[in-house]
């Protein structure tokens, strides 16, 4: 059954609402970065880390960070791509691209820029 009017505007609204928080994420986590070094987003007080672990935690931080500004990166373009599918053609948004088949609302509601049923 196709979405009502309300429901897509509803989509869109949660579409807007994901996208500015993911945004705000993503400038938060770049202007903790700008102009810091190692030693600074780390708190130590010389740039010879004390112990070797400390190294492996401080790589292990930052490649967790950036793994999550891409992974944030990618929701974001979801999130256009999906704002787009919505204005373009919202008779088609949420249908599944693999089945055909109707994305249940309340799985919509929680990733409204899911293109897929998903597992059920």
């Amino acid at each position: 059954m196709p979405l009502t009017r309300p429901q897509l505007d509803h989509l869109e609204r949660r579409l807007l609402e994901e996208r500015r928080r993911i945004a705000h994420e993503l400038n938060r986590t770049a202007d903790e970065h700008v102009g810091d070094d190692r030693q600074e987003r780390a708190g130590d007080l010389t740039k010879v880390p004390l112990h070797a672990a400390d190294l492996g935690t401080d790589t292990i931080d930052e490649e967790l960070a950036a793994s999550n500004e891409t992974r944030m990166s990618r929701e974001l373009s979801e999130i256009d791509a999906a704002l787009d599918r919505l204005r373009v053609a919202p008779e088609r948004f949420g249908v599944s691209e693999e089945t055909g088949r109707d994305i249940p609302f309340a799985r919509l509601d929680i990733i409204p820029w899911a293109r897929t049923v998903g597992d059920q």
